[in-house]
């Protein structure tokens, strides 16, 4: 073991060694709950766009109908010609999962902000939270990937079935329609996203 004393050359005896004046690093900081109050922002800021975007998506969808002058097959002359969302079970279908999906998000988003004052009682609803997340997720995906399908069939039309187009038409119905089926899709994301940081912390707890 090396010596620690260092010897005077005047009087020939060991003097010890100056102790070292350099601040020791500080000790790492108690845990904190500011990182989860961030988290439990940020969950309530996209909430706020899932609530947001399905209620935006939902007027729009209900106030698509459009009324328009068509020749039908056999009348001697054109008459009015409505076309609605309810014409269409996988559109009713569409109207309805989003009625559940904007009310899930408005629910939640008080729920995330009772959490986000009261941060004790987090693991006791997370885990129902990220299930109901899951579940709305397939309902709300489901549904725009039905409606999507039957707006699909209004645009392009299908000859080996002698369905015709009608966005030739009605094109502010079919406008509405798109609209609506891109900001439920941004609303599926958004569960997405919730779902994807729900199971992610789960993992690291």
């Amino acid at each position: 073991m090396a010596s620690t004393e260092n010897p005077d050359p005047e009087t020939g005896k060991s003097e010890p060694l100056p102790a070292s004046t350099e601040p020791l690093p500080p000790p790492p900081p108690p845990y904190s709950v500011t990182g989860f109050l961030d988290c439990r922002k940020i969950d309530i800021i996209i909430r706020v766009l899932l609530f947001s975007a399905t209620l935006v998506a939902l007027i729009v969808m209900v106030t698509s109908d459009q009324t328009e002058m068509t020749q039908l097959p056999g009348a001697p002359s054109p008459a009015p010609v409505s076309a609605e969302f309810s014409d269409s079970p996988a559109y009713i279908y569409f109207v309805v999962a989003l009625v559940v999906a904007g009310f899930y998000a408005l629910i939640s988003i008080l729920i995330s902000i009772s959490l986000l004052l009261r941060p004790e009682f987090a693991s006791q609803f997370s885990t129902y939270i990220s299930s109901f997340d899951m579940v709305v997720l397939a309902m709300l995906a489901s549904a725009t990937g039905t409606a999507g399908g039957v707006a699909y069939i209004a645009l392009k039309g299908n000859e080996d079935i002698g369905w015709n187009k009608i966005c030739n038409v009605y094109d502010k119905f079919c406008r509405y329609i798109a609209t609506s089926l891109a900001l439920s899709l941004f609303a599926s994301l958004l569960l997405l996203v919730l779902s994807i940081c729900s199971l992610s912390k789960r993992t690291t707890t």
